[in-house]
């Protein structure tokens, strides 16, 4: 990352870089965009999951609700973006359920509904995305909180379960939750794959017109996009440092209502339906952009208005096949290979943690979750730019390194809590009996870890799947995947093709998490005591 912030900033300096930026008239527009569409969705995203967790946690709704959503952080972002795409398009599924009985619509009406000036359609796609990201962070910190105790006490004193939960608990649990809570909203003001299918475009985001600018022809705009980059830099540690002020300001302010002992029990009656349905909500618009993706990589002829296709076949597959089996093979190649080399590295931390007795602080926390919080496109530039330098640049083996940066914090953060939850006593009885370390290793706590060491490889894997900025700056345009394909077919009009590869994309992380599922069940099968979930 260092590498490539450094070489990312060098030519932001060089040809007048930074004059030529500042001349271009829609740097004010670009830039207020990243940061209204950032800031919104952040907040947006942690509001409902913190009034999930609130006003709902250990019902059974809550139960379903987080089961429902669970399920979609396997959904690649562009996948998700096409989806809501397909969706709410004006020829998008809801139109047309809607048109023959509720609007009379015979052809799409002209509304702006997807890439709109203001960023909602983009805002709406981040929220998607972030509320089950931040649901699932939440849920992970409350443990450390020791949140049923906490609540117990503030209902003793007579305060309401959502005032409690905000006053007691959320203290706790947001030092936890702050490495996440700035990688959402580094993420979102500069997200590049998303603000393509559903952001504007005169101007588009500042992050997706240094993209424009960056795979360029022409070299002599190579300057202005780095100058650009060291702009967005800026714009998200402005925003960062504004969150950090929020924090402050309203960390007084619950001390102030503390203080005052109201008890503010009427924030239950009204925050638990609204988080209940904007819970609900989420999980049925990625639902069912979901299988408006399905449906349309099987749809035959579909006139508008028709609420379903003429028929189903399978002539959009056949069509995209040509493309679509190599680009299918070199994203599973990528993410394999990334998700294997971040699992082998996270395992080796977390034994050395174990054997010499190590305990990471603060700083290593911060570190891990650098990749995630730094702007890809801050650094990327410059990491492409060596690479071109060294003779990398295109290679498969370059870009499964790029995915590494932001797969392995992924994987570390997935297996660092069951691996430290192991009982060392096992440790300690096989010692005890002549087992080296190596082989209490191996032996031992590979087997019983196997479930959490394989669901954390798929995380990392969907992650691999996922990306989009690293594959195609880093691969320097010959290295396609699923991802880059559906990106940049979706400024074109057959969704029956664009269907087929998101489809493809979002089956590749569930067949891992799946795998994940299956084979320490398989293994197991004679070992009741080893048995996922026994």
């Amino acid at each position: 990352m260092i590498a490539g912030l450094a070489g990312t900033l060098r030519p932001a300096f060089e040809a007048d870089g930074m004059a030529r930026l500042l001349d271009w008239p829609g740097l004010p527009r670009a830039a207020a965009l990243s940061l209204g569409t950032g800031i919104a969705s952040t907040l947006l995203s942690l509001a409902i999951a913190l009034g999930l967790v609130a006003a709902l946690q250990g019902g059974r709704l809550f139960a379903l609700i987080l089961r429902l959503l669970s399920p979609l952080l396997a959904v690649p972002h562009a996948a998700a973006a096409l989806g809501l795409a397909f969706l709410l398009a004006p020829s998008g599924w809801i139109a047309r359920v809607l048109s023959p009985w509720a609007t009379g619509w015979t052809e799409p009406p002209d509304l702006l509904i997807l890439n709109d000036p203001a960023g909602l359609a983009l805002t709406a796609g981040l929220v998607l995305k972030e509320v089950p990201f931040l649901l699932l962070i939440l849920i992970a910190a409350l443990p450390q909180a020791d949140a049923p105790r906490r609540l117990m006490l503030m209902a003793s004193l007579g305060y309401g379960r959502v005032a409690g939960w905000m006053l007691a608990v959320l203290p706790a649990v947001w030092p936890q939750m702050r490495p996440a809570v700035y990688a959402v909203l580094a993420y979102s003001m500069t997200a590049v794959d998303m603000a393509i299918v559903l952001g504007p475009a005169l101007p588009p985001t500042l992050s997706a017109q240094l993209v424009l600018w960056m795979t360029s022809p022409d070299l002599s705009i190579h300057p202005v996009a780095a100058a650009g980059a060291l702009v967005q830099l800026g714009l998200v540690l402005a925003a960062l440092a504004l969150l950090r002020c929020a924090e402050t300001g309203l960390a007084r302010l619950g001390c102030r209502l503390a203080l005052t002992g109201r008890r503010e029990i009427w924030a239950d009656r009204w925050l638990g339906p609204l988080a209940a349905g904007a819970g609900l909500l989420v999980v049925l618009v990625m639902a069912g952009g979901m299988a408006g993706l399905a449906l349309w990589s099987f749809a035959g002829p579909w006139v508008f208005p028709d609420a379903l296709p003429e028929r189903l076949g399978l002539d959009a597959w056949a069509r995209a096949a040509p493309g679509l089996g190599p680009a299918a093979l070199e994203t599973l190649l990528l993410a394999a290979l990334s998700a294997a080399l971040a699992t082998g590295l996270v395992l080796a931390c977390l034994e050395a943690e174990s054997r010499f007795g190590l305990k990471p602080g603060g700083g290593a926390l911060w570190l891990l979750w650098l990749p995630l919080i730094m702007p890809q496109v801050a650094f990327l530039p410059g990491l492409a730019e060596l690479g071109l330098r060294s003779g990398v640049e295109g290679s498969t083996g370059a870009v499964a390194a790029a995915h590494l940066v932001f797969v392995l914090p992924y994987v570390f953060l997935s297996l660092a809590a069951p691996w430290r939850a192991w009982d060392s006593r096992i440790a300690v009885a096989g010692a005890a009996l002549g087992a080296t370390p190596g082989r209490i290793f191996w032996q031992l706590r590979l087997p019983m870890l196997l479930r959490p060491i394989l669901t954390a490889a798929a995380v990392g894997f969907a992650v691999s799947v996922g990306q989009y900025l690293p594959t195609l700056l880093i691969g320097g345009g010959r290295v396609t995947t699923l991802t880059t394909e559906a990106v940049a077919l979706s400024s074109g009009g057959n969704r029956r093709i664009i269907g087929t590869y998101a489809m493809l994309q979002l089956a590749l992380p569930l067949f891992a998490f799946a795998l994940a599922l299956a084979l320490p069940a398989a293994l197991f099968r004679n070992r009741a005591g080893m048995r996922p979930g026994a």
